[in-house]
């Protein structure tokens, strides 16, 4: 199998699955690792790693160019047009299934159909069905052409294809809702909008490879667009309270109404971007964090049998080992 952003949060973990079932794993990031097979290079430049895609049977596609402050061309670039290359070069390999990894922040700000409210649960409310709406936000802008490229190749018989669109991803590693939340809360930076009450839908990673495995093999998934996320959502005080507490705080981490956050934040990225610094801070991150829909599993239910494993206690237990062990928390 075949593995873009191998050396990613997600890739390395579909890797690290792939081998212990035995699968020969090879893959492209922007680094090389030659003992995990993995090439050095760009996605929108084949040459590179046309050689190493060839005969793969599973192309999983989890390189993005992950930002929500971020020029639109590039994130083009990466997002779309690397999309583009990849799904060319698993056609012309004769891959048996694409796996698009996509994101929920595609329908994040969308309305439901008429009958949506009949169909659905309360807190579980995005579906497959939901309709995709452009906000100007660069990631989730392009994402959403990516599935369109994607689901296009399926549908004109070029290439086997799976849409997944994890939620809220989290465990050892994952650098925007552990480590980046942990050195904001550590500065006395984090400040989430909503009071606290937004909305977070976190999936243990192990329960995300689970989804992705069963998707690339199951006839089932072909050519569908498939949610996974928490069973249950939580505020995003409750989450952001686990790593809070890491730390040796008694406190809950600071909230505010969200026309307040969302305020900061924008004068926080301005102030980064004036002393030529990047960062996340901004209104598309505070919208993110003051989310008022779940995510619906229902559909992963029926059609891969998937169901996460991993509840959010356990899932922050096995975070906190992982922190400790890397020297990332201070002693209490």
């Amino acid at each position: 199998m075949f593995i873009t952003g191998a050396n990613g949060f997600m890739g390395r973990a579909v890797a690290q699955r792939y081998r212990s079932l035995g699968v020969e794993v090879r893959g492209v990031d922007l680094v090389a690792d030659p003992r995990g097979g993995v090439v050095a290079g760009d996605i929108d430049e084949p040459s590179s790693w046309r050689r190493a895609i060839a005969g793969a049977e599973v192309v999983v596609h989890t390189a993005a160019l992950v930002s929500n402050n971020v020029e639109q061309q590039r994130a083009w670039r990466v997002n779309v047009v690397g999309t583009q290359r990849v799904l060319d070069a698993a056609s012309s390999a004769g891959a048996d299934r694409f796996v698009q990894i996509s994101t929920m922040g595609v329908v994040r700000f969308a309305h439901a159909h008429p009958d949506a409210a009949a169909t659905v649960l309360p807190g579980r409310e995005l579906d497959e069905r939901w309709p995709l709406m452009p906000t100007g936000n660069p990631y989730t802008d392009t994402k959403i052409a990516a599935e369109h490229l994607v689901l296009a190749a399926h549908a004109a018989g070029e290439q086997d294809c799976t849409v997944i669109r994890p939620a809220d991803v989290y465990g050892p590693g994952c650098r925007p809702w552990v480590l980046e939340p942990l050195a904001a809360l550590r500065s006395n930076r984090m400040l989430l909008p909503a009071r606290g009450r937004g909305l977070f839908t976190p999936v243990y990673i192990d329960d995300l490879v689970d989804g992705i495995v069963a998707a690339a093999a199951r006839p089932e998934a072909s050519g569908q667009i498939i949610h996974l996320g928490g069973e249950s959502p939580v505020s995003t005080l409750e989450y952001f309270g686990h790593l809070s507490r890491m730390l040796g705080r008694t406190d809950p981490p600071r909230s505010a109404p969200t026309p307040v956050a969302v305020a900061a934040a924008e004068a926080a990225r301005l102030i980064a971007v004036a002393r030529g610094r990047h960062t996340e801070l901004g209104r598309g991150v505070m919208l993110m964090l003051a989310k008022t829909r779940g995510v619906s599993n229902d559909k992963a239910h029926r059609l891969l049998g998937w169901w996460p494993r991993v509840d959010l206690d356990d899932g922050m237990a096995r975070v906190e080992a992982w922190l400790r062990e890397e020297g990332l928390l201070d002693e209490r």
